[in-house]
């Protein structure tokens, strides 16, 4: 397995997740490390998924690890052929697609039992509707606060588009706190740069709220929707948010009659 996770990292270098991809690979690394191709079968792959379930994350982040799975076995099938057959891989059904958010005293509750430093990083967030991989590369060079705005240059966007992101009064206010921690970096923890937000203690702090079913991620889509109940045009928020098509933003039309 570590002879293949090499390989397929060296081959996919160009991919633009492959920071997520070694996260995930380095999840994965204790169960199955010391395996042969030949002995990871169905039911290993199966239990590792499992293992994922229990960390209290969504079906789509539980597939995203199995589809690099089974894209280092098929790879490793196919294209090296170190193997004569690939195992199957039960995916996750993520069901219908839905927007959680939460109300403003939901969010209240959550930052209240949330540790300072990712309370920060939900607070500047919910300010922002800026996605997690931004919120944690955000570099001094990239923000003026006399302007008050922070730029996300296009190699560092989704869809490969800069965005230009205004900073509301809660966005300066956390930023300034933020000052003098680390030259580069706007948001460490302890000296260093942050590098995920999907912790022990992010979920702890969601059991102790009372907030169920919700994901970093829906950071954004409270963000979007306070956005639009508050009267922001879909058009307006799609340029906010960085968005490459107007029908994206639709999914919260609904919103502006509230």
């Amino acid at each position: 397995w570590q002879d293949a996770v090499i390989k397929w990292l060296k081959v996919s270098a160009h991919k633009r997740s492959l920071e997520d991809d070694k996260y995930q690979l380095r999840w994965i690394e204790p169960y199955l490390k010391n395996k042969k191709l030949s002995e990871i079968d169905s039911e290993m792959i199966e239990e590792i998924a499992q293992k994922k379930e229990e960390t209290n994350v969504s079906a789509a982040r539980v597939n995203r690890l199995l589809a690099l799975i089974r894209s280092i076995l098929n790879r490793a099938e196919q294209k090296w052929k170190w193997i004569d057959k690939s195992p199957d891989v039960s995916m996750r059904d993520e069901g219908e697609a839905r927007e959680r958010w939460l109300t403003e005293v939901e969010a209240e509750k959550l930052i209240k039992e949330l540790p300072a430093h990712l309370a920060d990083l939900a607070v500047f967030s919910l300010a922002t509707g800026l996605r997690q991989a931004n919120v944690l590369g955000l570099r001094w060079r990239d923000v003026n606060l006399e302007k008050r705005h922070a730029m996300i240059h296009a190699s560092q966007s989704k869809t490969r588009i800069s965005i230009a992101v205004p900073l509301n009064s809660d966005a300066v206010t956390i930023v300034k706190k933020q000052l003098g921690k680390h030259s580069e970096f706007v948001f460490t923890y302890k000296g260093k740069p942050l590098k995920k937000c999907n912790t022990a203690a992010w979920r702890k702090a969601l059991k102790r709220a009372g907030i169920k079913s919700f994901r970093w991620h829906d950071l954004r889509h409270t963000w979007a929707s306070w956005h639009v109940q508050n009267g922001t045009s879909l058009y307006e928020l799609q340029r906010l948010g960085g968005w490459s098509s107007y029908e994206t933003v639709q999914r919260y039309a609904h919103l502006n009659s509230q």
